[in-house]
Formats: structure tokens, C-alpha cells, sequence
């Protein structure tokens, strides 16, 4: 789809930013007052109903979530649950005028006033719900539509290869590199993952092509292998980059580490799926047969976000020789489905030694790892999430180690996790032997 004129203003408004909070704070309060106000004597003894019928639902959606479903391994934030409570409300109030509608509300533009600010009201929750982890920073975002350059993945020929410390940029090289999709098949591992998307820098596109060090980068959970296009801004901070470096960066292959959206198979082999042979195996063997790169392991690294990040920890302790170089971004300070009991109980039958093998905290604490290096990070008011990421720092450093720990303003969100990548970029290509110090 082709937008221009005014379209592209319009999608690149910004709906995480203060003024957008106090925007649709204003729309909710007004919609829910266009739903709430009315002169009647019985809607005025229906309300306080309607009131707490949203409320008890919320209640108990929470409940579900929290103690019965559980299908993130941490408490989702109180704002989440009062936004979604308010969108209820919004909803319940609209039901409620429908089947107390009178003479008046039975007017055609009256109804669609009245859908029209449960809409406004939905939205405004939606979108302060998305606020909270900045996943989709601008409208454009939240309507999927992209703004990098894409290129189908069977257009990708094989061209001659050099080192990239001997390549030098064509004239005719493009100005920004490129996103391709393909499935990456779970050979020996026989895991089921989502296709994954690949970001190719500017220096891929030349003839002769550098051969260039690839990042294995993961989305959190629930997330998608879409997620580090969207709120990570990725294709922008890689072709920043890139502009700045002749056209290079590392190769990016954003990998399917859970197989859906929900699903949590802690990037351990086990009945949840044989995601850490997926990830340490298939997809570098599949990388190295179908890209041209750099196949020395110095040159790879694995990394994420929340879930993600945690995984690409557990990689890096459990096959240094696969990625001695990974980037813990808001990482957990254990592999958990919840709790360390219910985990173990789980996942490995009440086998407290089997979750051992594969927790990075205890392999840190009884393993060296002298040639390994990884760079931690997470916001300064990310209070689940921060006192784990410097304990595990700590622990890393201690078992030999090069590591470093970054803070950086913001929560658990996006607004972190773009910005730390967006940080420790250059380090990593230095790492990876694409730059020079």
C-alpha cells in the first residue's frame, strides 16, 4: 500500500508520549461521560450495576489470569488491569442504554453517538495499555504498516564474498539495508517455529558482499519474531548505524524462540518443544547454508528482550561454543514458568538438579567462561525485572567473564529495549570484529 501527502503525518504520530497519554485520558473521561449521563430515574439506579458488573469482571479476568491461566511468567501492571476495567465499563454502559433505551436513544444519530464514545473509549484504553510497554510507538505502528524496505527471500543471489576488514562500499550500494521473511525449519530439533524476519544491512546488497557477523536476536513472551521490527525500531537504529559505517552492521535474525504467541517453553529442550536445540543448532546451521556470513563463532552473538532475553543467557551458558557474545536486555533473573517450584515441578517432574543444568545462575556459579562476553541491560525503574539483571551481571563477571551492565531510563518496555540495543550496538560490532575499537 502506497501512503503520501497527509497520510504520512498522520501515521507517524507518536501515542506513547505524554501528551498522548493526557489526549486519550481526556477522551476516555469524555466518552465515558457521553455513555454515563443521562435523566432518568431508573439509568440512575442501573448505574452503580453496570459500575460494579465491570468491576467484578475485571476481578475476575485478573484472577484468571494471574492464578489459573498464567500465561506470562510475571504479574501483569495494575494500569494494565484498570484500563481494561475502564474499556469494560465503557462497554457495560453502552449495553445498559441499549436495553434502557428510550424515544430519544432510539434515534439513529443518537446510537451512533453512543457507539461511537464506547469506541473512543476503547481506543483511548488500548492505546494507554500499549503505553505501558511502548510496543507500538506511533500510528503507523499500530496499523502494521511498515516503513523499511523489504525483499522477498528467494531474490537473494549468491554473490562473491571477502573479508569485511578488505571490502570497501560500492557507489551504487543502497542507502538503507532491507528485511526478509522465511521459515527457518527445526531440522534436528523438530521444533515448530514461526517464520523468522531477517534484517540485511546496506553491505549484503554489494557485489563483492562482506562477509558479515550475525545477531540472533529474540522477542519476549507472549511476542512474535515482528515484535523487534515494531517497538524495537530495529530496521532505524541498524541503518542509523549502517549510515555511519559504510554500510555495515551484523546480520539480525529475529528467531522464533517460544513457537507462539503465548506459548513459554523456557528455550529448554523438553515436552514444551526442543527450543534450545532449535536455536543453538538449526538456526546457525541454517543461516550459514542459506546466507553468506562470517561461520567463525566469534563472530555470532544471541540476544532479546524479557523472555528473550533470559534465553539468550541461558545460550550463552549452555553452548559458549554456539554464542560466546549475548546481549541480556531486561532478561529474568531465572528460566521460571511463574515460581521456581511450580517450574521445577512442571518441566523437569520435581527434578531440582535438571533445572540446575540449565539455570544460568548456577552454571555461573560453578563454571568458567573466559572467552565468553555479553553486554546486560534494563531501565532504571524496572523494579520486576532490574535486582536480578545486576545480580546475574555480577555473577557473569565473576565467572570470568567480560561483561558490563547498562541502565537506561524507563521500565519494562520497549522504550528500553530499543534504546539498549540502540546502546550496545557498538560494542557488539567491535566484539564480532565488524569495526575497529
Amino acid at each position: 500500500m502506497s501512503w503520501s501527502g497527509i497520510a504520512d503525518p498522520v501515521l507517524d504520530l507518536p501515542l506513547t508520549t505524554s501528551a498522548a497519554a493526557i489526549t486519550f485520558t481526556v477522551a476516555a473521561v469524555a466518552g465515558l461521560g457521553v455513555l454515563a449521563i443521562r435523566r432518568s430515574r431508573r439509568w440512575l439506579l442501573l448505574l452503580p450495576v453496570l459500575g460494579l458488573c465491570a468491576l467484578a469482571v475485571t476481578v475476575i479476568a485478573a484472577v484468571v489470569v494471574e492464578k489459573l491461566w498464567r500465561p506470562f511468567p510475571d504479574r501483569l501492571p495494575t494500569t494494565v488491569y484498570v484500563w481494561a476495567g475502564l474499556a469494560l465499563l465503557a462497554l457495560a454502559l453502552l449495553a445498559g442504554r441499549w436495553f434502557c433505551r428510550d424515544r430519544k436513544d432510539r434515534h439513529v444519530l443518537a446510537g451512533c453517538g453512543l457507539i461511537a464514545a464506547w469506541l473512543v473509549v476503547t481506543v483511548a484504553a488500548a492505546a494507554q495499555i500499549n503505553a505501558v510497554y511502548d510496543e507500538y510507538p506511533t500510528v503507523r505502528a499500530a496499523l502494521g504498516v511498515s516503513d523499511y524496505r523489504t525483499v522477498p527471500f528467494d531474490e537473494l543471489a549468491r554473490v562473491e564474498t571477502v573479508p569485511s576488514d578488505t571490502w570497501s562500499p560500492p557507489p551504487d550500494m543502497p542507502s538503507t539495508g532491507a528485511v526478509t521473511t522465511t521459515p527457518i525449519p527445526g531440522a534436528t530439533s523438530e521444533f515448530e517455529a514461526r517464520a523468522a524476519n531477517i534484517y540485511l544491512p546496506p553491505a549484503y546488497f554489494a557485489d563483492p558482499r562482506p562477509e558479515l557477523p550475525v545477531l540472533v536476536l529474540l522477542a519476549g513472551q507472549p511476542g512474535s519474531t515482528e515484535d523487534w521490527l515494531v517497538g524495537g525500531r530495529l530496521t532505524q537504529t541498524m541503518d542509523a548505524f549502517a549510515a555511519e559505517h559504510s554500510g555495515l552492521t551484523p546480520i539480525v535474525v529475529l528467531a522464533d524462540g517460544t513457537g507462539s504467541e503465548f506459548a513459554n517453553p523456557m528455550c529448554v529442550d523438553s515436552r514444551l518443544g526442543n527450543v534450545a536445540t532449535y536455536l543453538s543448532v538449526d538456526v546457525p546451521e541454517w543461516v550459514r547454508s542459506n546466507l553468506q556470513v562470517d561461520a567463525d563463532p566469534r563472530a555470532w552473538a544471541i540476544g532479546g528482550l524479557s523472555y528473550g532475553g533470559t534465553c539468550a543467557l541461558q545460550l550463552a551458558t549452555l553452548r559458549p561454543d554456539v554464542y560466546p557474545t549475548f546481549l541480556d536486555i531486561s532478561g529474568q533473573a531465572e528460566p521460571t514458568l511463574g515460581d521456581r517450584d511450580q517450574t521445577i515441578d512442571e518441566l523437569f517432574g520435581g527434578d531440582e538438579a535438571a533445572y540446575a543444568r540449565i539455570d544460568p545462575a548456577d552454571l555461573l556459579a560453578h563454571e568458567r567462561f573466559p572467552d565468553s562476553a555479553g553486554a546486560f541491560v534494563v531501565g532504571l525503574d524496572d523494579t520486576e525485572y532490574r535486582s536480578g539483571v545486576e545480580q546475574l551481571a555480577a555473577a557473569a563477571k565473576a565467572a570470568g567473564m567480560d561483561v558490563h551492565l547498562t541502565e537506561v531510563p524507563g521500565g519494562h518496555s520497549f522504550e528500553v529495549w530499543s534504546a539498549g540495543l540502540e546502546k550496545e550496538l557498538p560494542w557488539l560490532s567491535q566484539r564480532l570484529g565488524l569495526v575497529g575499537p
